[in-house]
């Protein structure tokens, strides 16, 4: 097993696994805009590889690129099937290579997901995860109905709910999560019974309502994985949150992990993640001091600043005459021209102060 950690591993891994593929691949995909990937598939076609593509029916704001990807890929000798509409989404990620190997994602193919976005990925030959994959691959191309085998296994809406709510119920010191928004009634009871319980609990993403435990925005990074860690041992990776519409009416895939590694890689990239917010707390402490140098020098400036507004005002007023600033739409543009304009200067102004603050930082520093 091998985890996919985005955006550190960026697209290499799936191009890799594309590229050894000898008698098929079997992709599901809802928003897709890599022509890396695309080409990647395509050449797999020349050599003699048979290409499926189950491409979603639609998603937000994108069905015709999504009609135009199934063009180009019946144009390559790709075999294209389009999922039914009965569910809400087929939201769903992954990809076969030969009935063999299961790459199982919680990133779309797309340089949105793959480039600036925290996702996981998760590539394994486990034999059950790999039939199931299979069955359900083929149940969405030929739209019929389909019931998973294996419990790790984890589907929406066929038993996604059931399994999910089993592994919250069943942690005993530690639920760490990653979820774009946790809002499911059921499975928010689940987690403050939990936290009554004493299990600690750390959600990067949002939560609906109040709660008895930590919740945090991711930092520097988009959040698009949905993962939970229990008790450091176990983790959920897939494409559903904890909301209703995911758990109910859509169809997500995760799997549920017992790997130690990968586990363990899972619980480092959170703790770094969530380690990251608090460092930026820190660090916007100490800069408070030079926010206040930063002001100093921006009163400095602003007489001067004030003076070359008048003058732009005075100048477009006599261009245009006096009546103009009886027009209100002409009004609010010219206070937010002045409001861009003091903006900029507070920001070179900033800048100013930390560059003065670094150059004397740097003099002091005892020389080697």
């Amino acid at each position: 097993m091998k985890l996919i950690i985005e955006p550190t591993d960026g697209v290499g891994p799936l191009l890799s696994a594309i590229k050894s593929a000898k008698k098929s691949v079997e992709i599901a995909i809802f928003r897709f805009d890599r022509t890396d990937i695309e080409t990647a598939l395509k050449t797999a076609v020349a050599r003699g590889v048979k290409v499926t593509a189950l491409i979603a029916f639609a998603n937000r704001g994108g069905e015709q690129r999504l009609r135009r990807l199934e063009l180009r890929c019946l144009a390559a000798g790709i075999i294209v099937a389009r999922t039914s509409n009965d569910l809400s989404r087929y939201h769903g990620k992954y990809f076969l290579i030969d009935r063999r190997v299961l790459c199982m994602l919680s990133f779309n193919f797309t340089h949105l997901d793959i480039d600036h976005s925290r996702g996981f990925g998760i590539v394994t030959t486990h034999a059950d995860w790999v039939r199931d994959t299979a069955r359900l691959f083929r149940a969405d191309c030929t739209r019929t109905k389909y019931a998973p085998k294996t419990e790790t296994f984890v589907v929406s809406p066929a038993n996604s709910r059931k399994v999910l709510e089993t592994f919250l119920n069943r942690a005993k010191t530690q639920l760490l999560i990653y979820d774009p928004k946790i809002s499911d009634k059921a499975m928010l009871r689940i987690l403050q019974g939990r936290a009554k319980a004493g299990v600690e609990i750390k959600v990067i993403g949002s939560v609906s309502g109040s709660t008895q435990f930590d919740v945090h925005k991711l930092g520097d990074k988009r959040l698009h994985t949905r993962t939970i860690i229990r008790d450091r041992r176990q983790a959920f990776v897939g494409s559903q949150s904890l909301r209703a519409a995911e758990l109910d009416s859509r169809r997500e895939l995760g799997l549920i992990v017992h790997d130690a590694k990968t586990v363990k890689l899972l619980v480092d990239t959170f703790e770094s993640d969530w380690g990251d917010r608090n460092r930026r707390k820190e660090a916007s402490a100490v800069s408070g001091k030079e926010v206040e140098k930063a002001v100093q020098v921006f009163t400095k400036e602003l007489d001067p600043l004030t003076v070359s507004v008048k003058k732009a005002v005075r100048k477009a007023v006599a261009k245009a005459g006096e009546d103009v600033l009886h027009d209100k739409d002409v009004k609010d543009t010219m206070k937010k021209v002045v409001k861009k304009a003091v903006k900029e200067a507070v920001k070179e102004a900033v800048q100013d102060a930390q560059d003065a603050q670094d150059v004397k930082d740097a003099k002091s520093q005892p020389k080697g």
